[in-house]
């Protein structure tokens, strides 16, 4: 059984996730491990956990002071668990996480392969595509009802 969870740098699962989001994320395209983490204490984090093994994750990180617009960073599947719905699973806990705290608008910075994965959830594509670690990217976001 597949769990969602919402966890900190603190807890035991984190440095599961930062292996999940190295391997998946960094090491393909020849970035260092943990150049993507600056943001990591103040972000809230969402893990997907099978059999106490992270699978999946994602990271909501706050723009502004007051928290009502987020970046949606670093969604990860697990390679042999991709195409099962996780990555689902994980927005949606996620955009219902905003829906509790008062986040108004989630963005994010979409790789051109994850662009109808992030518009099936109800995201749009907004401003000019643009380039990122080498990689054709859309900015998308989602507004968030209250």
């Amino acid at each position: 059984m597949i769990a969602i969870k919402q966890i900190d740098t603190s807890n035991a699962l984190y440095p599961n996730e930062q292996d999940l989001r190295n391997r998946i994320l960094l090491r393909p395209i020849g970035i260092p491990d943990h150049t993507w983490e600056m943001h990591d204490e103040k972000a809230w984090h969402f893990v997907a956990v099978e059999n106490d093994t992270v699978i999946g994750c994602v990271v909501l990180n706050p723009l502004n002071p007051i928290k009502t617009k987020t970046q949606l960073m670093q969604m990860a599947v697990d390679t042999n668990q991709q195409g099962k719905g996780i990555g689902k699973l994980l927005v949606k806990e996620l955009l219902s996480f905003c829906k509790s705290n008062g986040i108004e608008e989630v963005v994010c910075h979409a790789r051109d392969n994850a662009v109808p994965f992030y518009l099936n959830l109800g995201f749009e594509i907004y401003d000019n595509p643009f380039t990122e670690v080498g990689i054709p990217h859309e900015h998308m976001r989602i507004r968030v009802a209250n």
